[in-house]
């Protein structure tokens, strides 16, 4: 943009409105904008959309945005899920996520909620940006991000147990639905392990060492057009260093990250990235936050540009909560996720 010293008055004014604009965009007390300034990301934006009551999503996508805009430079827009009333962050509210109207200008979407029950004006939002074929990522329980309640609602086939469309939203888009707990919930942590046959995809790239203690989920309804990236080997206990855990559980071991084709009903093809893994706590894992950013570069058409280790070091203090129902940090506002907060 030009110094406004070189421009006439009207174009001054308009340099002006588009600065105050930029300004209110970042200080929107109803979400959270980072600005890519350096990197192969510059010029790409990426919407990701907090929402869960267990896994603290509302930690890990600020943490993941504030990486991919000041290590990578994309644009990076979080969304959470508030308290109408009081504008703070409330995990627990099924239906109040302001800003998807944002999803019409996003490169990417990064979707991490969980049994959402979203009005339809919101929903339509979601509907218009996957019928375009634009990518996604989805993390942990987005698998089962929708829990439409009304049966006449326009949007209910988005609902996890759907049968109009199998598996609602996280079958349909991502490739999985909710099924179960594989591993022992709270008890067997996840080493992810890179599929033989996709040791040269540019996505695991630098992903020597994936652990997280978040427990593997149940996939069974993953199509032939998927290609599975990381399995799940179910461990014994709750630390990196624990042995595998002996038995059917491992043999075979289920799929934690894939990424597969999509196309919905009326719609373009699009991509979608999912990994059942994605706890705040997990990112705490440098291998599984470098797989997450390799797929924000792969998704949006920067493939060629993914280095040979991203840098994934967190920006600022990420000291993430445990998962658990009931354990988020009450009274946080989207404001205090900024920079340098």
């Amino acid at each position: 943009m030009k110094c406004p010293c070189a421009l006439g008055f009207s174009a001054v004014t308009l340099w002006l409105a588009s600065v105050a604009s930029l300004a209110a965009e970042e200080a929107n007390p109803k979400w959270i904008t980072y600005t890519g300034e350096r990197g192969s990301g510059v010029g790409k934006h990426v919407l990701l959309i907090a929402g869960d009551e267990e896994y603290r999503s509302e930690e890990a996508c600020p943490a993941l945005a504030k990486i991919l805009a000041v290590r990578h430079g994309f644009t990076c827009t979080v969304l959470f899920s508030l308290d109408p009333q009081t504008g703070e962050i409330d995990p627990n509210n099924q239906q109040n996520i302001p800003g998807l109207e944002k999803l019409k200008d996003a490169d990417l979407m990064i979707i991490a909620t969980r049994f959402r029950n979203l009005p339809a004006e919101d929903m339509r939002h979601i509907d218009d940006y996957l019928k375009a074929g634009k990518p996604v990522i989805g993390l942990r329980t987005a698998t089962h991000a929708f829990n439409i309640k009304d049966k006449n609602h326009p949007f209910a086939h988005y609902d996890w147990r759907s049968k109009e469309w199998p598996g609602g939203f996280g079958q349909q888009a991502l490739g999985e639905t909710w099924v179960a707990h594989h591993g022992h919930h709270k008890f067997e942590s996840t080493r992810g392990v890179i599929a033989d046959r996709a040791k040269d995809h540019p996505i695991v790239r630098g992903c020597e060492d994936i652990w997280g203690p978040s427990d593997v989920y149940t996939v069974k309804n993953l199509t032939d057009d998927a290609t599975v990236l990381v399995y799940g080997q179910v461990l014994t206990g709750m630390k990196p260093a624990d042995e595998p855990l002996d038995g059917p559980k491992n043999d075979p071991m289920m799929p934690v990250a894939w990424i597969k084709p999509y196309q919905l009903p009326g719609g373009k093809e699009g991509t979608a990235f999912c990994t059942t893994m994605g706890a705040a706590i997990d990112l705490k894992s440098e291998g599984l936050r470098r797989l997450i950013v390799n797929a924000a570069y792969y998704l949006t058409g920067l493939d060629d540009q993914i280095p040979q280790r991203a840098d994934v070091v967190p920006v600022g203090q990420f000291d993430p909560s445990f998962y658990g129902f009931g354990g988020f940090q009450e009274g946080m506002k989207p404001s205090d996720f900024a920079l340098g907060e």
